[in-house]
Parts: C-alpha cells; structure tokens; sequence
C-alpha cells in the first residue's frame, strides 16, 4: 500500500499520525514497577542518624518548691551547636510526664561540653526524669 502525501513541505500531516500504530507498553510493566516498589520500601529499614548529642544530669529535690535538673550537655558532632534548649520532664511510676521545664544553654562547640541547670515546677513527687535536647541549630560558635 501506498502512502500518497504523507510529507508535504518537511511536514507530517495529520490523519497519518493518527494512524500509525503507536508503541505499547506491555500490560504486566505497572504491576512489575508497583511490586519492585512494595519490596524496596519493606526490605530498607527506617534509620535514623546517630543522635549529635549525650547528657548527663542528676537531679536535686531540696526544700524548694521546684527540682532542679542539673547536668552537661555533650556535642559529639563535628561542628558547633548554637541555640541549644534542654528540656527536662517529670514522669510519674507509670512514664506520663508530669511537669516541665526548658532552659536555654546557649553554644556547644564541637566535641566539647556546657553545664545546663532546669527548673521542673511541682515535680517533688515525681518517680524519675527525662532529659533532652529540644531544638539547636549548627553553625558557628564564635563568629566576628
């Protein structure tokens, strides 16, 4: 059979591109994608980085109303963290925290350490406590 005017002027026109059988993807490629998907997602375990920071703290139930939670705060990381906050929780017998309390520490240079102190209102009953990091930001420690 043949084709009478496909090209005119460098131009296919358009009934023959409307004809022309077009390449198919075979049936069976979504299901193969979507599986290869499923199995890639289930083997990889979720890993979370190593945490930048360690602390120590003890803590102080004196006649004051408050406790006080004192320790150090220890930057493992290769840069300088600033605008570090430490927060300490009281948990009862059961874990369900109690009270609460933030304290700003400030700069931590790399591979050095700062004392931090937090005051946990009401939590002379408490059973133990839970200390942590809640937000800092690397950068520079000593900037000009």
């Amino acid at each position: 059979m043949r084709v009478v005017g496909v090209l005119r002027r460098g131009r296919v026109l358009w009934w023959y591109a409307m004809i022309r059988p077009r390449p198919r993807l075979p049936r069976w490629l979504p299901a193969v994608a979507v599986l290869a998907v499923v199995l890639f997602a289930t083997s990889v375990p979720a890993q979370t980085p190593p945490a930048p920071f360690r602390l120590t703290h003890t803590f102080d139930k004196g006649p004051q109303p408050q406790v006080i939670v004192s320790g150090r705060v220890f930057n493992d990381a290769r840069s300088d963290a600033i605008d570090v906050y430490v927060a300490a929780e009281a948990l009862d017998a059961g874990g369900k925290v109690m009270a609460s309390g933030v304290t700003y520490v400030g700069a931590v240079p790399a591979g050095a350490s700062v004392a931090f102190a937090v005051k946990v209102p009401s939590a002379r009953t408490a059973a133990s406590f839970r200390v942590n990091v809640t937000s800092y930001r690397f950068g520079s420690a000593f900037q000009s």
